[in-house]
């Protein structure tokens, strides 16, 4: 692939922005703990279950230490206290914390020493747990292989976790290296996440550990009669972020929608509850091996794609700069964008073109995900199916790493079988058509591609300088991303923010911050 003539020390200059811009953040971060951060503990050290109500155990534990002021400790200085005391395992001295008659004050019993001591066997534990998950995924990833780039990514979404299944192993027949379980609609917003099998969702299906089991065996059981590596996908965002990645991780998923700011633009979730849970969640996922796809796509879906394509460029610098602080390398930030230009616009495919290389040039070891036109679609599938057909062109000749292919009935309904069927064949024949397309192309220095993928990068280091200045909490508020204003103490969750002590402890955290220092 020949490289855009664009200058390197622009781009190192965003890059150093942002690293700053994330770096005042992290002094947030560092100083807060929540309520989601602190049930993904409980869950790392084996606390399970739900009572009869459904409310999970760790909700019930958490919730009862917020309550009662003593969360700025941690909720594993409290599990440890009740180990010390004699619990056999932290089970049963997370249903002491939740269940019993008195709340710990702190006033007496095990010292600090005599906690981290009573933890240090299951922070082992729970440390192993992931790194076995890891360890089988890569083993089957390596003996099986993958299909060549751009992976084809698919969705299924019927409500249905057994139907889900069965789907997945259809597209996989069919041809699809990657398959997400959509989420369903609204279970961002929702502050538990729920338990076990699920069989009914709008819009998508519940994100459980059980429903990540149940997808991840069917296709163990698809990938060894297709004999190459199948890749499973699902949603690492919204209040629960933390508990999810932790749960993706054991269950051996490959990718998680995992962004710094799509829960706060989108799901107008607190700014500061959603950049402390992504810097634990991204620690988990780092260690764990997983991809994570960020949302810069979606800026689109609300402000123009010709005029804002730059604050996609920022926020791509800027979500670098955040999983590079929570230790993940390069080549598990799989940063977004799309093909979300007015088709209508002349020379439109040139400009998707410039935003499509100069993304891939200025990233060039992460696995990029290039998501597909869903804001200007139609009811007319053969036109609708038309756009994909190019945007799959651009996918092949931009060496894009994942591709959600386009569906011809995107704007109409959730996508039928037959539809994922279509994108599927037509994204094969495209890809392999096309396949050394990216060889033959040589930028003209004068041209359109070259001019707007200079312009675009231009207008993200103004926008970054910006944000530098002011901070970031400040410009989110204001709508210098997406369009959108989100104040740094509005939205859902704020509540679950909570100062950490001096006393504070997190041997899970400390173990995974010592990964990468």
């Amino acid at each position: 692939m020949h490289p855009l003539p664009i200058e390197t020390a622009v781009v190192d200059e965003c890059r150093a922005l942002a690293a700053d811009i994330s770096g005042g953040v992290q002094r947030f971060i560092d100083a807060h703990t929540t309520v989601s951060i602190e049930r993904t503990v409980l869950r790392a050290y084996g606390v399970d279950g739900a009572d009869a109500d459904g409310v999970p155990l760790v909700n019930t534990c958490v919730d009862r230490y917020l309550a009662a002021g003593g969360l700025g400790h941690g909720i594993a200085w409290w599990l440890g206290r009740a180990l010390a005391r004699g619990a056999a395992n932290p089970q049963e001295a997370a249903e002491v914390l939740a269940y019993g008659s008195e709340v710990d004050d702190g006033s007496v019993g095990a010292t600090r020493e005599e906690l981290l001591a009573a933890l240090a066997p299951y922070t082992d534990a729970a440390l192993e747990r992931l790194d076995r998950a890891r360890d089988k995924r890569l083993a089957d990833r390596t003996r099986l292989g993958t299909g060549p780039t751009p992976w084809k990514y698919v969705i299924v979404a019927t409500g249905n976790i057994y139907d889900d299944a069965d789907q997945a192993r259809a597209a996989a027949q069919a041809g699809a290296d990657i398959i997400a379980v959509i989420r369903s609609t609204a279970q961002s917003l929702i502050d538990y996440v729920p338990y076990g099998a699920t069989t009914e969702g709008f819009g998508g299906t519940w994100a459980t550990q059980e429903n990540f089991k149940i997808v991840r065996q069917a296709l163990d059981d698809e990938q060894e009669r297709l004999g190459r590596y199948l890749m499973q996908v699902n949603y690492s965002s919204g209040l629960c972020m933390p508990e999810i990645a932790y749960l993706g991780a054991v269950e051996r998923l490959d990718m998680l929608l995992n962004d710094a700011m799509y829960g706060i633009l989108f799901r107008d979730i607190n700014p500061r509850r959603t950049l402390c849970d992504q810097y634990f969640s991204r620690r988990v996922i780092a260690r764990a091996g997983i991809i994570i796809n960020p949302g810069e796509d979606n800026y689109l879906t609300t402000a123009d794609a010709v005029d804002s394509a730059h604050t996609v460029i920022a926020s791509q610098f800027i979500n670098e700069a955040f999983a590079k602080r929570a230790g993940l390398p390069d080549e598990q930030m799989g940063l977004g964008h799309a093909f979300e230009i007015d088709k209508s616009i002349e020379d439109s495919l040139l400009m998707e073109i410039a935003q499509a290389q100069l993304v891939r040039q200025i990233f060039p070891r992460h696995p990029i995900k290039w998501m597909p036109a869903t804001k200007h679609k139609s009811g007319d599938i053969f036109w609708s199916h038309r756009v994909d057909g190019l945007y799959d062109l651009v996918g092949v000749a931009t060496e894009q790493s994942i591709e959600l292919l386009g569906m011809m009935t995107e704007s109409i309904h959730t996508p039928l079988l037959q539809d994922r069927f279509a994108a599927i064949k037509g994204a094969d024949y495209v890809f392999n058509a096309a396949r050394h397309l990216s060889d033959e192309i040589i930028w003209n220095p004068e041209g359109r591609v070259v001019a707007r993928a200079r312009q675009v990068l231009d207008e993200a280091r103004v926008l970054l300088r910006e944000v530098q200045k002011e901070g970031m909490f400040s410009a989110i508020a204001r709508g210098a991303f997406a369009d959108v204003k989100r104040p740094e103490n509005g939205g859902r969750g704020l509540g679950g923010v909570v100062e950490k002590s001096t006393a504070y402890v997190n041997p899970i955290l400390q173990a995974l911050e010592a990964d990468h220092v």
